[in-house]
Parts: structure tokens; sequence; C-alpha cells
């Protein structure tokens, strides 16, 4: 068995990464080249993984190499993709566990990155120590490339340990305990050590230091034995390899050190030495010969001791002093557990290189948030100010009340309105739009109740398996896992709910004005012949308070105008924050999204803001000049109540129209936003949809796993034996009556030689009577075997007098079975069958009445005995 000491490989089940990954390139990215090299870069991860893990691994180093790549992978996409949302579950099986008959391989099925990562790890350190092993340690390069996979096992075995717990969030398997990757961490570092002695012994360096370097491998190999006393999960052989390593060693270490004493003419410490280094190996060759190869260095040593002596004896005579005496020899470390920093691979190439990680994305959607908020808080107020305007205007009826002069037909502003609202569809149009909202609203209130129904039920499912294995059941509960999706679908709920007030107001709103916007719809002529007529006013045209209300609403106009053209560059300033959350993440390990967002949207919306202001307070002191100038034109105006009343309906009409406008704007924007909701509420119901599916597959692995738990348990607890079994005087039981056992005298002579064919046995109610009771009668007692018999068969020395085991017949294999002469007939006693004559060689046939011999010494059923096995 080779001395060195490998790790076997974790194996894995197949995992698709392409459909999750894909699902979420497609929903966060946009068609076009960046999203298409997206895609193209999660099929070769997914063939990376396969090459990794879908088939076995040859040891060599180009094999580990596509390990080292996909690990280099697996932590380049950690921070660029949502895997808890994912819910991808990886499964991999115990490295350790050879599995049972019934119960299979120890595995564990988690929706974890990290704990894919570890065991990709765990793969690396075990490849590496395969390679390692593989090496020829007689050539330089194969010493310097074991001691390089020794070292790189070893850090990635104590990176394991470091990161396991965190990397999981609950209990791992034994082969990824933090107790087992430490040990298997200092193994392979000792076995480093060992290489570096071999090395040091090829290259005929001094004898202090390969023993410094031997010393410290006894050290390193002594710390593993200790650590590695109570891991029942490990190989059997490697605690006695690693026991046999430290006393070699230590062996070589006490050799070279005895040769640096004879150098300095300490020549009994030089065999004190000696002598210690032949019990450390006489130790390995008699405990550990299976395990490791001493003979060349016993041979080594013994030499060397022998030499030592014959030269002390006749030369030196000097005195050999104790081992606990001797100095301590010095220990020197050349080996060191490779840190695990990323990227381990050389080749490595990104193949996420342009995506930024989830970090950086969701502080962009931060920073997308808040732009959208200062667009929309500088838009809205904007339009509240143009609302606004209208509304002044239309309840002081202008324009239409400087252009109504004549008293009798309809005002220019009022056709024009007319023809808009005519243009945009009229009532049928705003109709049709509120007949489709709560269409569009029930279709989004299906969904999300889908959606949180399929959450309701695993959820369900999952209290139900948890209450029934308790703590076996060692999952994240449902409950927890579902927190961030419930709350995001309470979210979705209140926006729905918003939006149901929202509809209920733009109806309400609509049926207050659909009677004048209905009346905007008709012709002219009818609308002229539906305004009332009124005398014509005093002569205004050309007055001066007219002409300063015409350039107050044209300066109006012009600032309306102004508005549109802002609000434009408002809604088309755009700029990426990326490369500033990169540096930020790079330089500080972390984003202060709000600050870095709040100083770029001030850099860039501060003019916008600044000329928004200018325009509202430019409207409010203009309206403030037209309410002054309206009141001089009122009064200038001759009024009566025909006038009155036309002069209301024409506010109405204007009215009307700004709100025909406003509800059809309103409506729009309602239609676009339940479309736009629905696009979310599908994914989010995508969502629901692969994390319960993931969570069906990770409930049935466990379920799977509790089974062949609990069938490699045992079937019952242990009881002791009742003591009926084991008194002899204790009366027997009703029923059919056992066969009897036999016992056998303890005697010290040699075992005997099968007996020849016995004759048959006495059916005297004395033979009857005696094997009711067996075991009262001694074996002592029993008469005496002809001498010409062969005495029966003799339990060994060691055997108990009395066969053990309940009183049922005995059969081969079991306790107190011992083989009965070759000619014995079974079937001829017991079952009330008659003698039959049977003629052998050298001896009279069997007399249908008792024999004339001595009974056989073996007894039997009696005749009138019910059958041994119960009828039915």
């Amino acid at each position: 068995m080779a001395t060195f000491i490998s790790v076997p490989l974790k194996k894995s089940s197949e995992v698709d990464l392409v459909k999750p990954l894909s699902k979420f390139v497609t929903s966060a990215y946009p068609a076009g080249e960046e999203q298409a090299e997206y895609l193209r870069a999660v099929e070769e991860l997914n063939k990376l993984r396969k090459s990794a893990l879908g088939r076995p691994l040859d040891k060599h180093e180009s094999s580990l190499e596509i390990l080292l790549r996909y690990y280099d992978q697996l932590c380049s996409v950690e921070p660029k993709f949502p895997f808890p949302e994912l819910c991808l579950t990886f499964t991999w099986k115990d490295a350790f566990d050879k599995g049972s008959l019934f119960g299979g391989s120890v595995k564990l099925a988690l929706a974890s990155l990290g704990y894919e990562k570890t065991c990709v790890l765990f793969n690396v350190g075990a490849l590496a120590s395969q390679i390692a092993s593989e090496q020829n340690l007689d050539s330089d390069e194969g010493l310097k490339a074991a001691a390089k996979f020794y070292q790189l096992a070893s850090g990635a075995f104590a990176h394991i340990k470091d990161t396991v717990l965190s990397a999981l969030n609950r209990e791992p398997t034994m082969d990824i305990s933090p107790e087992t990757v430490g040990t298997l961490s200092q193994i392979m570092l000792s076995q480093a050590q060992e290489v570096f002695v071999l090395k040091a012994t090829a290259d005929k360096m001094k004898d202090a230091i390969i023993a410094k370097l031997a010393n410290q491998a006894a050290d390193f190999y002594g710390d593993a034995f200790k650590q590695c006393q109570y891991k029942e999960n490990l190989p059997k052989e490697v605690l006695p390899v690693l026991a046999a390593k430290h006393c070699m060693m230590q062996a070589t270490a006490e050799l070279h050190q005895s040769s640096l004493a004879n150098q300095k003419k300490r020549f009994g410490e030089e065999i004190a030495r000696l002598q210690h280094a032949t019990e450390l190996v006489k130790t390995v060759a008699s405990r550990y010969d299976e395990y490791v190869n001493v003979k060349d260095l016993s041979d080594k040593i013994s030499r060397a001791l022998t030499a030592a002596k014959k030269d002390n004896d006749f030369i030196y005579h000097d005195r050999v002093p104790e081992v606990k005496d001797l100095e301590h020899i010095g220990k020197a470390t050349l080996v060191k557990a490779t840190a695990i920093q990323i990227p381990i691979s050389q080749k490595f190439a990104d193949l996420f290189e342009k995506m930024v990680p989830m970090e950086v994305q969701q502080s962009l959607s931060l920073a997308n948030s808040r732009r959208a908020d200062m667009v929309n808080r500088l838009v809205g107020s904007l339009r509240e100010a143009t609302n606004l305007c209208n509304g002044v205007l239309a309840s002081l009826n202008l324009p239409a009340a400087i252009e109504d002069l004549s008293g009798d037909s309809v005002p220019q502003s009022i056709l024009e309105k007319s023809r808009a609202v005519v243009q945009q569809g009229g009532l049928h149009s705003i109709e049709q739009l509120i007949k489709e909202l709560p269409e569009l609203l029930q279709r989004n209130r299906e969904i999300l109740d889908e959606s949180l129904k399929m959450l309701d039920d695993e959820e369900t499912t999952d209290n139900e398996l948890r209450a029934k294995f308790s703590q076996r059941w060692n999952r994240t509960p449902s409950g927890d896992l579902y927190k961030p999706l419930r709350a995001e679908g309470g979210n979705f709920r209140n926006i729905l709910d918003k939006a149901v007030q929202a509809d209920q107001v733009v109806r309400e709103r609509y049926n207050s004005h659909c009677e004048m916007i209905a009346l905007l719809c008709k012709s002219e002529n009818e609308l002229c012949s539906a305004i009332p007529s009124a005398n014509p006013a005093k002569t205004l045209q050309g007055s001066e308070v007219v002409n300063v209300l015409k350039a107050q609403l044209a300066q109006l106009d012009e600032i309306k105008r102004d508005r549109e053209v802002l609000e434009g560059e408002i809604k088309s300033v755009t700029f990426d924050m990326t490369a500033k959350f990169l540096t930020a993440l790079a330089q500080d390990g972390a984003i202060n999204e709000e600050a870095l967002s709040t100083t770029e949207l001030d850099t860039r919306y501060g003019t916008h803001t600044q000329r928004v202001q200018q325009n509202l307070r430019a409207q409010e002191d203009l309206l403030a000049q037209v309410q002054t100038s309206h009141q001089e034109f009122a009064a200038l105006k001759q009024s009566n109540a025909e006038a009155n009343t036309r002069e209301e309906m024409l506010k109405k009409l204007a009215s009307a129209h700004d709100s025909y406008i406003e509800i059809s704007s309103n409506l729009k924007e309602g239609t676009k936003f339940y479309n736009d909701l629905t696009e979310i509420l599908l994914k989010f119901q995508n969502k629901c949809s692969d994390i319960v599916f993931a969570r069906k597959t990770e409930r049935d692995e466990l379920l799977k796993e509790l089974q062949q738990s609990i069938a490699r348990e045992p079937s019952a607890p242990s009881f002791s034996v009742p003591a009926y079994q084991s008194n002899t005087s204790a009366p027997a039981a009703p029923g059919p009556t056992p066969a009897p056992r036999t016992v056998f005298p303890v005697q010290p002579q040699a075992k005997a030689q099968p007996p020849a064919r016995p004759p048959p046995p006495s059916f005297t109610p004395q033979a009857a009577s005696s094997n009711t009771a067996p075991s009262q009668a001694p074996a002592s007692q029993a008469p005496p075997a002809p001498a010409s018999s062969n005495p029966p068969p003799m339990a060994p020395p060691t055997a108990p007098t009395q066969a053990q085991g309940p009183p049922y017949p005995t059969y081969q294999g079991y306790p107190g079975y011992y083989q009965m002469p070759m000619t014995y007939n079974p079937y001829a006693y017991g079952y009330n069958m008659p003698f039959m004559h049977y003629q052998g060689q050298g001896q009279a046939g069997y007399p249908g009445g008792p024999p004339t011999q001595q009974p056989y010494p073996y007894p039997q059923q009696p005749p009138q005995q019910q059958p041994f096995y119960p009828q039915q």
C-alpha cells in the first residue's frame, strides 16, 4: 500500500445552470448584443461544470486546471447573479462514506452557491493530493511537483475549514466539516514536509538540516495523528500510516543527528540516538508493516548502529547516555499551506467580465429609482402648474370672454377645444379605456394570488414534514425563506389597492364632466344652439383692457410652451453610474449609493430645477395680473341673467375640455401601468415557481436521505435474553416440545475423528423419559459407549460446556452445532416412522425391536411427541 495518503473526490449530481441563469439574463438585460453575449457565457459555464464534475478526472495537472477554472468562475459569477433567488440546488455525496446496502451514500442537497464552491475546492485539494501521490519521487522534478501539490491541497482544505460554516449556514457533511478538513490540511502539510526531507536527502544536504526537517515532519505527523484519532469517517488505513510516518520521520531525524554527533566526537550520543531510531523502526515493523515499508531505513540504521558500537567498544569507550538526557533536535519548516487567492488558475478568463456585480446592479437600480423620482417631481410640478393655469382661466372664462363679445356665436377657443376632443376619440375612447381597466386589474390580481398560493402550499407541506420528522427536517423553514417574496407580494397588493382608488377618482371625475364632454363632441351648429345667447356687450373691440388681457394670455401660452420644452429636456437627461459604483466598490469594498447618487443628480438636474422654479414664479405673477385685468374687463362689460348663463356654459365647456384631456391621459397611463405591472407580476410568478420547484427538489432529496438514514438504523433496540432461555431447570412451556440441546463435557484431549455409523436409538420408555429433560442428567453419568465405537465429537477447549442461544434446533454455522455421523438419517426419528431394515457392510440389519447395543448417546425426540413445527 502506498505510504502517501490521498483524498478521494466528492461526487456531484448533474445540475442545469442554463435555464435559471438565462432566465435572469433575459429579465435583467434588454435584448441585444450584450444579452446574447451573456447567454453564450452561461452555456460555456454549464459546459465547464460538466467537464469539471460530470466525468472521471485523470490524475494529471490538466484535470486540476479544469477544476481551478470552474472554481474561479464560480467566484466570479457569485456577486453577479442573485443565486438565493434563483434557488439552484446542488447535491454532493460524502467523499468518505461508502454507503450501505439499503441506505446508499450520505449526501446533502443545498440551494447555495457557497456549498458548490466549498465542494469544488474540496475536489481541488483531493485531486492535488492524488496527483502528488503519483509523482516520481526519485527525480528532482517529481519531488518539486509533489511538494507543490501537497501544499496546494493543504491550502484548499484550510480555506474550507475557515469558510465552510459561513458559506453553508447549516451543519455540513462529515467530509467537509471544519474538524475533518482541518485534519486533512495537516496531513497534506506533513506529507509536503516529508517530500522536502526526501529532497534534502537526495541533494545530500548537511545532516543537521535533514535532521531538523525530519523532526519537523515528525511533529506534523504527530499533530495529524492526534487530530485523526477520533475521526471515524476517515479510511481505516489513515491512522496507522500517520503513526508509522511519525515514527519513521523521528527515526530519520535521530539517524542524521547521530551522524552529526559522530562528527562532533560524541560517540555515546551517536549510539543512543541510533538505538532510539532502532526501537522506532522496530515499532513500525511490528505494528504497521502492512501499511509502510521500513526495511531500507531499518537496514541503514542497523548498519550504522553496528559500526558505531564496534568502534565505541574497541576504541572510544564513550558512555552511552539515556534517550531522555539527549539534546532536543531542532526543527526547520520549509512548507506552508498555499493561500487560496482568486484567481487560482493561471489560464482564467472571466466569462462574465462585462457583467457588473449584483451590489453594483442593486446600486444602479436604486440610483435609477432616485433619478425617476427626481424626474417625476420636476415634471409633476410643471404639469400641476399647467392644470392650475387652465383652471384659473376656465373660472374666468378666458379666453372665451374676450372672444365672445357678440354674444350669439361660438367662441373660437371653444371650437378649437371641441375639435381637439373629437380628434382624440371623444366619449367613446374614454369609455373604452374605462371598460378595459377592470379586466387588466383582475388579470393582475389573479397572477398575484396564484403566485402567493404556490408559496402557501409549499410552506404548508414543509411545516407538515417538519412536524413529522422534527429535528431531522434540518433545512431552512419555508416561512423564513419566503419572507422577501411575501414582502414583495404585499407591496404589489398595496400597489393594486392604490390603483383601484385612483381608478375610482378618475371614474368619478368622468361622470361629473361627461355631459359637457358629450356636448363638445357635437357639430358647431349643435354647439351654438346649445350655448345660450346674450345681448351684445358694449363695444369693447380695441379697448385697452381687452388688448392687455390678450397680451397676458399670449404670455401664458408662451410659458406653457416653454414648460413643454423643459419637460422634454428633463426626460432626456441620461447618465451611467456604473463606473463610479465599480470604483467605489474596488476602493472601499462597499458602495455609498445615496451619497454618490445625490451628488450626481444635483449635478445633472441642478440647472433644470432652477428653470422649473423660474417658470412657476413667472406663471404665478402672470396669473395675478390676468385676474386684475379680468376684474377691469368685467366692470366694463354689461352683465345680465342671460349673459351670466352663457358665461357659465362657456366655463363648463372649457373645464370639460381640460378634464377630458386629463382623464384621457390618466386612463392611458393607467392602462400602461397595468400592462407593465402584468410583466412584473409574471416575473414574480416565475420567481415563485422557480423557488417552489427548487424547494420541492430539495424536499424530495431530503426525504430520500431520511428514508436511507432510517433504513440504516437498527430495527429494534438491544434487549436482554429472557431468563427462561438460560435457566435449564425451568419447566418447559406447553405446546410443541423443542428439539433438545446437547451437552458436551469439556475434555483436555485433542479433537477426535468423526464417529462411525452408530446403532439406532432405542425407543424404550426410559429413553423417552431421558429425552424429555436432557439438561437435568449430567453428561458424565451417561452409560459408557462400547469399546468398539468412537467417542462423540468434542467441543473445543475454549467453548462453553452448554451451547448458547435460544432452545431451537441447531444449524450449521450457529453456536452449538456439531456435525452428525455421515450415515445418520434425521428423517428416521421423531416423526413416528417405522424402522426400515438396512443391511450395511459388516453389520446386521436393524431389528424392529430395541437394539441390543448401548443406546445412542444423542437424546432424541420421543415417538409419541407432537411434531416439532407448529401446525397451521
